[in-house]
């Protein structure tokens, strides 16, 4: 038939009524044409009632009956049946079809309408005829209306995943290989290359979003897929070119590197720099994500070669043509094929994707073997060079087109198709589960299929193989921050699939082979002894193997790890005559390494390395040594060095058994060496590193501290040495920590108090006090502080220092010397006559209340000072009032005899001071008066009372207010109000 038709019922349930629906399909020679049902469900996948009716004529076939076109029924009947029948229908159906059948009639009878100048009528139940296109319906309205729903939400509510989901609906069709898979991906692609984004990103010349540049990339993959299809027509090869190249030449379509790059050249030119560079990026040909497709519709599948490896696992070389060079087999006699490596991958790709499974092998096979024959070569060529690589200690030679983080993903695609063919399915298991802990997939050996005897290979083992040398080949980093992105993430991906693999003794031998080879393998590999100064680093890829050799062969695993530890491009300046990489700025400030994007990705990576290789050596100190060894020698960053620090104090010092002293040592060491790095440079995290240092010391025993107490300037500045360190090691805690004998006790504080001299000698500003608290225990070293306080207080220190010390001193009961400190420092200090807030004020206080203490003499050699130093006559009239209050001396120096009577003001040294502080007041009214407000009028009013006390202290006092009330009436006689409120209070 062509045509099926019926009702489909939905049974009802507790929400919904029973519902019956008419469903219509099409079909032609095998596949449904075309769909209706009265559902109106839109979607890109048929409703469950459509699916329903198709199953049911598949599986009763003879309960559905077969009828003729009803075309062939109409011309069985008479003149009078067919009125009959045309009447019946409209009857029937006659609010949707009697305006039809009018206008249809009305046609029928004009001898010249178009109806007439045809001869017959259609028929939709008669089918298509042979010429017809035929191919499975898809609602392609629908397609696009679903894509263009999900880009607009640019990558939030999951659209992405439900992007990704009809990309592997593409997939899934060119599987089953359904013509429609094509034309599905091109209503997708027309709807991405119509998002509104892409000319808004373009011009503002920023990267597309990281989300959407990787469903661009799958874009990219699905049409190389596409055109490599072995079993495409021409016609429909030269039509997707067409199309690809049509979206290639629009200017917002994404480029391949992932950004607008080649039109930042202006930039760059801005720098000066060698004219060479800025050429070589406008003489690159521009690649956008069809690229790779477009190259691809120039390949094809007629290689006689290509089709015998494809299509037999025996195809073998004729054993007498094994003995010379071919290059078209090994010396087993195996298939090789020697096309550029992604290009290869692609078509395994291609095959996969179109449903060849076996054929797909077959290749991966000879690929795998072409590349070991390559692998092999290039040892012998670098055994020959070996010696002279090796005395220049670097190589030119490098791929400069990786195949971790290419666009075609050749490694991941080689891996798949071999780990596909040894995966065991578990019974009644759905390939992904809806909570998404999918279960590790489960692998078995699948021998090799091969034409020559038995090799006792298996898929899987090829699988791990071919994934080593891929991510051990040695790549020079490539372009922009997008494509160096995309070699860690790809890098990350195809790790996390080798974790999978069980290892069992197979795959360990297969993984040691490969790492002998990797570390033997010259400029050709990344863990070979030379490399090129630019290579991608190995540290992520040399983790894995580590961790995987490590219960196998460790010293394979550390030999490899500790060679995949350096990090070339910060150890070496780029060689004046490299010229096989130019640097591209892309910032407007040139860096050291302009072109390394993920740098701090790629240090952080290298951290960890290290930090798996201390974990593992733990107790094991040759082993320690030699880590701790390279990791001072490629590591240049001192944050990382402290984090590895802290990690090896973390593993060496448990809860809950003893500490690690090897271990211990280990952390202590990478700590003095970040104490080194950042004496001299500014970081913020200076402080915690000196605690956590102190803290390691302290675990590491008595000999760790005496030894950074005796070498702190090379470690730390004074101030951190006097009041983090040395204050530290001498607190009751570490004692107790430490648990010191009395001689271990006392050695402990004699380095601590050197320490402290040392430091006050070199900044006494501001070790000063702490060098003072740390002797206090010992006199001579105490004396030598003072000393070293006092011949500095004239130079180099301020007053608060001063004052603070000066306090220090009182406290601990030394007052005279205190006296001599404050004194001096009084000598540096100026408070202007409206600074009665000043911080100081409170010092001054204490020194004037200190020298009163102390007796007549003492007070007579600080007042000239304060007159000298203070100028505001409130500080001023405070200290007179308090000196009048008690008699001085009251602080009992031995040996002294004080009157016990109250000073006058009229004698020296108070009348010295009473004199200071009237001519303050009288100063300070003038300077107020001349920019004053009528709202600080009180307050001024107030202030003259103030003054009023103080010159009434004096013997004429009320003789010399009133001639200065008299003064200011004169003066600022043009004040009337203020005037007027001076008369209400004084007269």
């Amino acid at each position: 038939g062509f045509h099926l038709s019926g009702t489909v019922t939905e049974p009802a349930t507790a929400t919904e009524p029973e519902m019956t629906y008419k469903v219509a399909i099409s079909f032609d020679r095998c596949k449904i044409t075309s769909v209706t049902c009265g559902c109106g469900n839109k979607d890109i996948f048929y409703c469950a009632h459509v699916v329903a009716l198709s199953l049911y004529r598949i599986r009763k076939p003879d309960q559905v009956k077969l009828r003729l076109p009803i075309s062939e029924t109409l011309f069985q009947m008479n003149r009078d049946q067919l009125q009959k029948f045309v009447q019946y229908l409209i009857t029937a159906h006659h609010t949707e079809v009697l305006p039809t059948a009018q206008k249809l009639a009305d046609e029928i009878l004009s001898s010249n309408s178009e109806i007439n100048q045809v001869h017959g009528a259609p028929d939709p139940t008669a089918g298509a005829s042979i010429d017809d296109e035929n191919c499975w319906h898809l609602d392609e309205e629908q397609v696009r209306e679903q894509v263009k729903l999900f880009l607009s939400q640019g990558g939030y509510y999951g659209s992405g995943k439900q992007l990704n989901s009809m990309f592997a609906k593409v997939r899934e069709m060119l599987r089953m290989r359904d013509s429609n898979g094509a034309r599905m991906l091109t209503l997708i692609t027309e709807q991405f290359m119509a998002d509104p984004r892409l000319s808004l990103w373009r011009q503002q010349g920023t990267g597309i979003t990281e989300k959407c540049r990787q469903l661009w990339d799958e874009l990219g993959a699905l049409w190389v897929c596409v055109v490599l299809n072995p079993h495409c027509k021409l016609e429909e090869k030269s039509s997707w070119l067409r199309q690809l190249r049509k979206w290639g030449e629009m200017d917002v379509c994404p480029l391949e590197d992932g950004n607008y790059g080649n039109e930042l050249p202006n930039i760059t030119n801005a720098l000066t720099q060698s004219s060479g560079h800025s050429q070589d990026s406008l003489a690159r040909p521009r690649r956008t994500v069809f690229t790779r497709a477009i190259e691809g519709c120039d390949l094809h599948w007629q290689d006689s070669h290509l089709q015998r490896i494809i299509s037999s696992d025996f195809y073998v070389s004729p054993s007498y043509q094994r003995e010379g060079e071919s290059l078209l087999f090994n010396s087993q006699g195996q298939p090789l094929w020697l096309e550029h490596v992604p290009t290869a991958c692609a078509r395994v790709d291609a095959l996969r994707s179109h449903g060849y499974p076996r054929e797909a092998l077959r290749l991966t096979v000879a690929i795998i073997n072409t590349l070991r024959l390559q692998q092999q070569r290039q040892l012998e060529i670098y055994k020959h060079q070996k010696k002279e690589l090796l005395q220049r200690g670097a190589t030119t030679i490098t791929n400069l087109e990786g195949w971790v983080g290419h666009p075609l993903n050749p490694i991941g695609c080689l891996f798949l198709t071999l780990t596909e063919a040894c995966r065991l399915e578990e019974e009644n298991c759905l390939e992904i589960s809806d909570a998404g802990d999918s279960k590790p997939p489960v692998y078995q050996h699948v021998p090799v299929m091969t034409g020559s005897q038995d090799s006792g290979e298996s898929y899987l083992s090829l699988a791990l193989e071919v994934a080593l040398m891929g991510m051990g080949q040695q790549r020079v980093m490539p372009e922009g921050l997008y494509a160096q992105d995309k070699v860690c993430r790809n890098e990350e991906q195809i790790i996390a699939r080798l974790q999978d693999l069980e290892l069992d003794p197979v795959l360990v031998q297969t993984l040691r082979k490969q790492c002998i080879l990797l570390l033997e393998g010259g400029p050709f590999s990344g863990l070979g002894e030379v490399i090129h100064r630019e290579s991608v680093p190995m540290h992520t890829f040399a983790k894995y193997l580590f961790s995987a050799l490590l219960p196998h062969d460790a010293d394979l695993a550390y030999k490899l790890a500790l060679r995949a530890m350096r990090l070339p491009v910060l150890e070496t300046t780029a060689p004046s005559g490299d010229v096989t990489h130019p640097h591209h700025l892309v910032s407007v400030v040139p860096s050291r390494y302009p072109r390394w994007f993920t740098l701090g990705h790629l240090e952080s990576q290298q951290c960890e390395l290290a930090s798996t290789m201390l974990t593992a050596a733990k107790g094991d100190m040759l082993r320690l040594r030699t880590v701790l060894e390279a990791i001072q020698k490629n590591i240049h960053s001192s944050s990382l060095i402290f984090k590895l620090a802290q990690d090896a104090f973390k593993i060496a010092t448990p809860a809950d058994s003893n500490s690690d002293t090897t271990l211990l040592n280990v952390a202590l060491e990478l700590g003095l060496q970040v104490m080194r790095m950042t004496l001299s440079t500014l970081n913020w995290r200076r402080r915690e590193m000196v605690r956590w240092l102190v803290t390691c010391a302290t675990e590491v025993g008595v000999r760790a501290l005496v030894s950074i107490l005796q070498s702190w300037y090379s470690l730390f500045t004074p101030t951190e040495a006097t009041s983090i360190v040395a204050a530290t090691v001498m607190s009751h805690n570490t004692i107790l920590r430490l648990s010191l004998d009395y001689p271990q006790r006392e050695e402990l504080a004699s380095c601590a108090r050197t320490l402290a001299l040392q430091c006050a000698m070199k900044d006494p500003q501001n070790c000063a006090l702490s060098a003072l608290t740390l002797c206090e225990k010992d006199h001579i070293a105490f004396e030598t502080a003072y000393q070293i306080v006092i011949d500095a207080a004239s130079t180099g220190m301020t007053y608060t220092q001063l004052f603070t010390i000066a306090r220090y001193m009182e406290h601990r009961g030394y007052p005279l010397r205190a006296f001599k400190l404050a004194s001096l420092a009084m000598t540096h200090l100026n408070l202007a006559y409206n600074q009665d807030t000043h911080p100081a004020i409170n010092d001054v206080l204490w020194a004037c209340a200190l020298s009163h203490s102390l007796g007549k003499n003492e007070l007579a050699a600080i007042i000239p000072l304060v007159v000298k130093s203070v100028h505001c006559a409130t500080v001023l009239s405070d200290i007179l009032r308090r000196c009048t209050m008690t008699a001085p001396g009251l602080a009992g120096i031995p040996g002294r005899r004080n009157s016990g009577k109250l000073m006058s003001t009229d004698k020296a040294p108070l009348r010295q001071l009473l004199d200071a502080t009237i001519s303050a007041y009288i100063n300070t009214t003038h300077s107020r008066l001349t920019h004053i407000s009528p709202r600080h009028y009180g307050e001024f009013i107030e202030f003259l009372s103030k003054a009023r006390e103080t010159f009434l202290l004096a013997q004429d006092g009320h003789i010399q207010f009133a001639q200065f009330i008299d003064n200011l009436k004169q003066i600022y006689k043009g004040k009337k109000k203020l005037m007027l409120l001076v008369r209400e209070r004084f007269g």
